[in-house]
């Protein structure tokens, strides 16, 4: 049975001067089958009014307060309610946003990392079993085609038994203490209250470990990481350097940076296995590289007939024919996509098409606060490699 309306969206956070908050209704709008209706948009109530008049949202549902929306939209007809909310607060929101409206039976989609600490991770995979509600993790990076055709190629065993992964996400723009200008984005990634225990590895370091995992299959079994922190004053780690070990034998390299001049978001792999190597760059993100031995490096280019051929899923998340470059927005909506179809799928008790499932979850934010943890306990500790955390 098909849903017959729109999805309606509610959204926590991304207020006036946000940056991620405007990518989520940019991301949902594109799907096509949502409509944002409601929000608590800043945790001042007049600047959560004020994004709503921006947004020419009802009046009565932009809300003072996240639990003053869950109370009124409750009180609303299950069809006239907003079906699912986006948090896009600051990390320290995450966990108790997510909490308090799946209990009260409404489907999420969260920003990353999920909480502030594997405990509360804990806590809400299991709010998620209990409640059997859909949550979305928005690792956006996975909702690029060319990440799927890598992933659908190292699982197909294309490039044999993988021996090592390298992966990177170097960034520029927190070179200089940007936080003490007031600039809002610095300010609460680098204030351990609001970010939790870690800044460069917790912001970008955790989409370098969620993509090795999501593309390779493999878990990361060991850890030795060195963290440091450039920046005078500055509270949090704002570069990391980490060897890796997987649960294979495979080996790793996983650095994340945040004070390397020039660079803008350089996040990028290399996957090498027994029989072929593959590499991909979100810089570039419609090509995908492979490299066979002695023979010619091979370009697959997003798009083409062949790529849909090779990888359903890949083939399903291209919007654009080929020579259209996609890019940022589009892998956001493709999340937006699937999380909306499995949505959809629990609103009227039909079976959810499997390649909908293809979403970060629950299981992924809790890796990725495992990993934050592991590489925090390795930097403190004196041993040479230390295990990952379960």
């Amino acid at each position: 049975m098909k849903l017959k309306r729109k999805l309606k969206m509610g959204m926590i956070g991304g207020g006036p001067g946000a940056f991620i908050g405007a990518i989520h209704r940019r991301a949902a709008a594109m799907e096509g089958g949502i409509d944002l209706v409601a929000g608590a948009f800043d945790i001042n109530p007049r600047k959560s009014k004020a994004m709503g008049r921006e947004l020419l949202l009802d009046s009565k549902r932009v809300y003072r307060t996240y639990d003053e929306m869950i109370e009124k939209e409750l009180k609303l007809p299950a069809g006239e309610r907003v079906d699912f909310v986006s948090i896009t607060t600051p990390n320290n929101w995450h966990f108790p946003i997510a909490r308090d409206f799946l209990q009260a039976g409404f489907h999420v989609m969260c920003e990353k990392p999920m909480t502030l600490d594997a405990k509360q991770a804990r806590q809400l995979q299991k709010i998620v079993k209990k409640n059997r509600k859909v949550f979305a993790l928005m690792h956006n990076y996975t909702g690029y085609p060319m990440v799927k055709l890598a992933r659908d190629m190292v699982r197909g065993g294309e490039l044999g038994k993988i021996r090592k992964i390298v992966v990177q996400y170097p960034q520029g723009w927190l070179a200089t203490p940007l936080e003490k200008t007031g600039q809002k984005q610095a300010a609460w990634r680098t204030d351990p209250k609001q970010s939790g225990g870690a800044c460069c590895t917790g912001d970008i370091g955790t989409h370098a470990e969620n993509l090795a995992e999501y593309i390779s299959g493999l878990k990361i079994k060991e850890i030795c990481a060195d963290l440091s922190t450039f920046v005078g004053g500055r509270k949090l780690d704002d570069d990391a350097n980490c060897l890796l070990r997987f649960n294979n034998g495979a080996r790793g390299v996983l650095h994340a940076s945040q004070i390397s001049i020039g660079e803008e978001n350089n996040l990028a792999i290399w996957i090498y296995g027994e029989d072929k190597g593959l590499e991909w760059h979100q810089e570039h993100p419609n090509y995908l590289y492979v490299k066979v031995p002695n023979g010619p490096m091979q370009v697959w280019r997003r798009g083409n007939d062949y790529v849909g051929a090779k990888s359903v899923a890949a083939g399903r998340a291209t919007q654009l024919p080929a020579g259209h470059p996609e890019a940022f927005f589009e892998a956001f909506s493709n999340i937006y996509g699937n999380f909306a179809e499995t949505v959809r799928a629990k609103i009227t008790r039909t079976k959810v098409d499997k390649l909908a499932l293809d979403f970060p979850n629950v299981n992924d934010g809790l890796r990725g606060m495992l990993f934050i943890e592991s590489v925090l306990a390795s930097a403190k500790s004196k041993q040479k490699w230390t295990k990952m955390k379960k």
